[in-house]
């Protein structure tokens, strides 16, 4: 039988293999990634690793994977220059294939990936038709295309020849990753399965390859033969719904899970077709339970239903892919695979073991009983046999004498037994008795050495690991007492144990390890035998009362590294024998009792009784020596100096400064970071700025712990950057600077956030309290709330609040205090947060080794074609003198055409033309033409006889690709997203999260939950009109704003029922049209289109849709409400010292339970913020006692007051 493996995947990602003729699992070292899925040939296997990447594994053979490469050099004849290169502007090109229809001169040729070499150079083919060419392989015709010859005769006009070159595929025995160039796709991959080698056997090698994708597609990888074992391309496989898993057979069988359950089994597969022509949909085996795993071979189909069990489907043959009728068979499965000659593995649902069928045979295909194969990893480290240097360490370690070596039995022990005795088996500990111990000769030298490893007891520092040893030995006796523990799998037939125990020498006596109780400790395992000693009485022990006996101790190596205990079996999550070839007459080394004995012999065995006069003896001595190291360590070295480690470095670079004084320029400076650690480690630093004025040397400064953001500005001439601090933000006036490239740039500001975070002692991630912010640019930024922050009366001061980029980019991001963050892209894609840090410019510096994925986002730029009507040509773009410009951006102040309009920065690129959009707010005709009276004015999609002047918008979409810890939500898209603001220490299990999509309707995601925040499903609930903005507060209250400005409020929502019952209508406040509304605890805010702010009174358990609007603000373009009723907002315009700034943070003052519609404003950050939420802050604020009117220290010692100019008024303040 020729050898070959069988391929799983640990719970930790690793990849191991089993030969048919082998005796462990060999782990595929070259892996460098985890994976989740294998699936297996007989000459190669696919993978999919954490990174959502498809890798492939070829097998080494004698065979090399070549490809040929050829093109084709033509040449015309002329009466000059006889035959040359220049050819007729009709004829094919000089460096052409086959046809003359492609052009692929010798230059153009590339290696596919970095899988691939070359053997050698370009060289002519000197083969034509089996016969050699002459004259450099040229070959002969009359025109092209024609019959060519290798002679030359008078009429021929044309000539060519071919060359060729070979590439040799490399990666061979290695995980070798698919070009992403080949392999773009939607969305991450969840499933594959290959198969398909039997359709045909040209070309040699050819196999099919299907994959399921997140967003529950199915595609099919074209070109997969021997000389091409990556394929070429993926292509769509239409569906009857969504799927989530596959499974393809070595012939036409292909069946495949839906969502709900079915099951679809793809018919039409052909040698001609190998992907197939339709789908036929099959009932789950269970009407109640649907199907979550389905396993094919040549003629079989396994199933597996969401409650475990196991199912066979009875009549399936090339002729009936779908079978007859399904089979229950007897055992609990999580996932199940069939391989060569039909045979069948599985993982089992309870211990994760990897279980085999036996007895499948072509007579019988549903086989007779499962039995676990139960061998060794290649990096398990096995119970070895202690030597006696061992032996003497331990016994002098425990102050004690080693009196007897411990017997080590030879165990026969049937792997057919129940899973809880094979696991006892591989650990055996004998315990030796009191008389086999007085018998015992005492010179352990005298026994014949072990070649193993030498054990590593660990060093005991108190009397805690006595106790721990203890309590472990009663657990363990409990465990060993209770008998063996019952079969995890049933068979259909009982296969009687024949295990039993050889006779063992000097009367040792085996006792089973704890076989159903918790994993023992990864280093020891040591039992106590104080009472079986006491019981032996005093004849037996010949030593003194403070010397000890060991006999009974197993030692385990230490494996810190090893996720798996020494004594635990692996835990598989993935199974695959696609390439295994195994049938019901293969005698396999998997169920073998040797290799059960072979574990069993390497337990060392030891015993160790102990008195409490000893373990008071050793207290006291572990004591004493404590006592000794101290003194020696600390009180010899009190009259030193405590040693102080400083360190001070300083980067410098060139930049361009904008000056603060006008004329307002672009000045060239020197910048300097200077950072120094101080005496208790704390690092700060302070920035410089040395420019010169007026001939004379002048600087400017700012300290580290002071600079409260740093923002990338867009700028389409220079790379600039702003740095914001409290006094800066108050003046709405930041230090800008400009460095000379894009990557000095990112340089700088990895640096300064580093930097940033560090002298504020922030590292990782941000907490599931952080405050969100997106910049009308879309950078994401984050704020970790202080516990002042909502304090009254004396509050934090909000534009002292510390704001460091997260990667990624986002239009708006919600969030909640159990870590659930979602975020909506320009290009309306949901995102869910991974919970990791970094990304984008800060990538490889400051970022997280994982959670970190490739994002991508699109946008449209947009400008407009105005025009001017006049008597003569009608609307021309010929307009007046003090017309704005003809192609202009939305203000008419700039001047914007198609060709000089670019991308909104160097990291966008086009993807697309520019095209009229129709979509534009108040209608256009049939040619997208707005009209109006005048420039500017209101804009109407009709023309009237007053209207003099035209536009038409015209957009054109880029695209970004970045990187952050976000991770795509398919399929639909999405305007608005809410998450219910959970309260502090909350326990609640599923998030309810509700959306709307691009097109208006409202969603309901299930599942949603802090270990799973993306969800499982949407659920649609139903509306009379399109919405666009939802928000969900913390009693489970849900408001949503229509498209026509009209507020709805959705009754009986609860955790038994997410989606509630009916819409109410709110009606909205007068002559107003809301666009956006938060709710929190117990307050609920909204915004107008035209920037009014309005707080809805009356909202009680007993009345949640409240009785009236009450006006609090205007000038505000967007407001969020906390799980506390904190209410932030953005401000359209906050006057600065230099001009007006759009779009900054904003923070309600004063809120409190008795006052919800708060004071005042404190202004933030700002401007070109464009989103906050705060959705996530559940961090109460002190009580601060307010200072007594007669105590006048405590009037000297009261916080300072903010100056607030306004009250329940204008953002503005104006």
């Amino acid at each position: 039988m020729p050898v070959s493996l069988l391929w799983a995947v640990d719970v930790y990602g690793r990849v191991y293999s089993l030969s048919t003729g082998g005796q462990q699992w060999e782990q595929c070292r070259d892996a460098q990634l985890e994976f989740k899925r294998v699936t297996a040939a007989e000459q190669c296997c696919w993978g999919i690793a954490c990174d959502h990447n498809i890798y492939l594994n070829l097998h080494a053979s004698d065979l090399p994977v070549r490809y040929q490469e050829e093109t084709y050099e033509n040449h015309r004849w002329n009466p000059v220059d006889g035959f040359s290169e220049r050819l007729l502007p009709s004829d094919r090109w000089q460096w052409s294939d086959v046809t003359g229809l492609q052009h692929q001169p010798l230059d153009g040729f590339t290696l596919p990936c970095d899988n691939w070499e070359w053997e050698a150079d370009w060289h002519v083919d000197d083969n034509f038709e089996g016969e050699t060419a002459e004259k450099g392989g040229w070959t002969y015709a009359i025109d092209f295309p024609a019959t060519y010859t290798k002679d030359k005769k008078w009429n021929s006009c044309v000539r060519r020849r071919r060359w060729i070159r070979y590439r040799r595929y490399k990666a061979r025995d290695t995980w070798a990753k698919i070009p992403s160039e080949q392999s773009v796709l939607p969305d991450p991959i969840s499933d594959i399965s290959c198969g398909g080698w039997e359709i045909s056997e040209e070309p040699r090698g050819r196999l099919s390859l299907w994959a399921v994708s997140l967003q529950g597609k199915v595609w099919f990888r074209e070109g997969i033969y021997h000389h091409n074992p990556e394929g070429s391309s993926w292509e769509d496989v239409p569906l009857p719904g969504e799927v989530v898993q596959i499974s393809c057979g070595p012939g036409d069988l292909v069946w495949a899970v839906l969502w709900e359950g079915q099951l679809i089994v793809r018919e039409g597969i052909g040698r001609d077709c190998p992907k197939g022509a339709s789908w036929v949909v099959v009932d789950s085996p269970s009407p109640d339970v649907g199907a979550t795993h389905v396993a094919v071979g040549v003629n079989v189909v396994w199933a597996i239903t969401k409650d475990n069990r196991v199912w066979f489907r009875r009549g399936v043959n090339s002729h009936n892919p779908c079978g007859s009728g399904w089979i229950g068979m007897v055992g609990e499965m999580i996932m199940i695979n069939v391989g060569l000659n039909d045979q069948v593995w599985a993982i089992g649902c309870e211990d994760r073991a990897v279980y085999f069928r036996q007895s499948v045979t072509s007579s019988e295909l549903s086989g007779k009983a499962w039995k676990a194969i139960n061998v060794p990893r290649d990096g398990d480290r096995s119970h070895s046999s202690a030597s006696t240097s061992s032996l003497q360490s331990a016994g002098c370690f425990f102050s004690g004498e080693v009196r007897a070596q411990s017997v080590v039995s030879d165990v026969d022990s049937d792997t057919e037994r129940e899973k809880g005795s094979a696991e006892g088996a591989s650990s055996l500990v004998t315990s030796a008795s009191p008389e086999s111990l007085a018998d015992a000769p005492a010179d352990p030298a005298s026994d014949p050495p072990i070649d193993a490893p030498k054990p590593r007891i660990p060093k005991v520092t108190s009397d805690s690991f006595i106790s721990e040893l203890v309590s472990d030995r009663e657990s363990g006796k409990t465990a060993s007492e209770g008998g063996s523990v019952a079969p995890a799998i049933p068979e259909e037939e009982s296969v009687p144990g024949d295990g039993k125990v050889k006779s063992c020498p000097s009367g040792v006596v085996l006792s089973p390890s704890r076989s159903g109780g918790p994993p023992d400790p990864q280093w020891s395992n040591v039992d106590l035998e104080e009472a079986q000693i006491q019981q032996a009485g005093a004849a037996a022990v010949t030593d003194s009362a403070d010397t000890c006996s060991l006999s009974s101790v197993a030692t385990y190596t230490l494996a810190l590294e090893e996720p798996y205990g020494a004594d635990e079996h692996p835990l598989w999550a993935w199974v695959n024998g696609g390439g295994c070839s195994v049938d019901c007459h293969s005698q396999l080394n998997w169920f073998n009792c040797s290799t059960t004995l072979s574990v069993a012999q390497s337990v060392q065995s030891m015993s160790l009784s102990i008195t409490p006069a000893q373990t008071a003896a050793w207290r006291r001595q572990i004591f004493e020596q404590l006592g000794e190291r101290s003194k020696r360590e600390m009180d010899n070295f009190r009259h030193y100096e405590q040693a102080i480690e400083q360190s001070v470095w300083v980067k410098k670079g060139n930049m361009q400064w904008w000056r603060d004084w006008k004329p307002h320029k672009w000045m060239d400076v020197r910048f300097a970071l200077e950072q120094f650690s101080g005496p208790d480690g704390n690092k700060d630093g302070i920035l410089f700025i040395y420019y010169n004025f007026h001939e004379e040397k002048k600087y400017l400064h700012a300290f580290i712990n002071e600079v409260t953001i740093l923002v990338p500005v867009l700028n389409d001439s220079k790379h600039t950057f702003a740095i914001y601090t409290p006094e800066r933000t108050k003046q709405r006036w930041p230090i800008r600077l400009a460095a000379a490239t894009e990557l000095e740039m990112h340089d700088w500001l990895a640096l300064l956030s580093v930097s940033c975070c560090d002298a504020r002692g922030i590292q990782g991630p941000p907490s599931k309290q952080a405050i969100w912010s997106v910049t009308c640019k879309g950078d994401i930024f984050v704020s970790e709330p202080s516990p002042g922050l909502e304090a009254t009366p004396y509050p934090t001061p909000c534009d002292q609040m510390f704001w460091r980029q997260v990667g990624g980019h986002l239009r708006a991001v919600e969030c909640n205090s159990v870590g659930v963050v979602w975020g909506i892209g320009y290009d309306h894609t949901a995102w869910v947060y991974t919970g990791g840090y970094g990304g984008g410019i800060f990538q490889g510096l400051a970022s997280s080794t994982d959670n970190i994925y490739t994002q991508t986002d699109v946008k449209s730029v947009y400008i407009y074609e105005n025009q001017r009507w006049n008597p003569v040509t009608g609307y021309t773009n010929r307009g007046l003198p003090t017309d704005r410009y003809m192609w202009s951006d939305a203000s008419g102040l700039h001047e914007c055409t198609k060709t000089n309009t670019k991308p909104p920065s160097p990291h966008w690129t086009w993807v697309s033309d520019w095209a009229v959009d129709y979509g534009i707010s108040g209608g256009t005709d049939r040619e997208g033409w707005q009209y109006a009276a005048d420039f500017p004015a209101s804009y109407h999609g009709y023309k009237t006889l007053k209207d003099f002047v035209r536009r038409r918008q015209w957009a054109r979409k880029c695209k970004l690709t970045t990187t952050g810890p976000w991770q795509e939500v398919p399929p639909i898209p999405l305007s608005d997203v809410t998450v219910l603001p959970c309260a502090a220490q909350s326990s609640v299990e599923v998030v309810p999260l509700w959306a709307i999509s691009n097109k208006g309707d409202v969603l309901c995601r299930l599942g949603v939950t802090t270990l799973t925040p993306a969800g499982s499903s949407w659920l649609h609930v139903g509306t009379d009109q399109p919405f666009k903005s939802i928000s969900i507060g913390a009693a489970n209250q849900v408001w949503a704003i229509a498209k026509d400005g009209s507020a709805f409020y959705r009754g009986s929502v609860s955790l038994q029922n997410p989606a509630g019952d009916c819409w109410y209508h709110i009606p909205s406040p007068a002559k107003q049209k809301l666009k956006q509304v938060s709710v929190g605890r117990t307050s609920l805010y909204a915004v107008d289109e035209n920037g009014n702010l309005w707080y809805r009174q009356g909202l009680t358990p007993s009345y949640p849709q409240g009785s009236s609007w009450e006006h609090i603000s205007n000038n505000v373009r967007k407001v969020s409400v906390g799980p506390l009723d904190q209410v932030w907002i953005i401000a359209d315009k906050v006057q600065g010292s230099h001009s007006l700034s759009c779009g900054t943070v904003c923070h309600r003052l004063g809120v409190q339970p008795m006052e919800p519609k708060g004071q005042s404003w404190d202004y933030g950050i700002g401007g070109g913020w464009d989103h906050i939420t705060v959705r996530g802050n559940t961090m109460e604020s002190p009580r601060v006692r307010l200072p007594s009117l007669t105590d006048p220290s405590a009037l000297q010692s009261s916080f300072p007051v903010r100056n607030m100019e306004e009250v329940n008024g204008s953002a503005v303040g104006c």
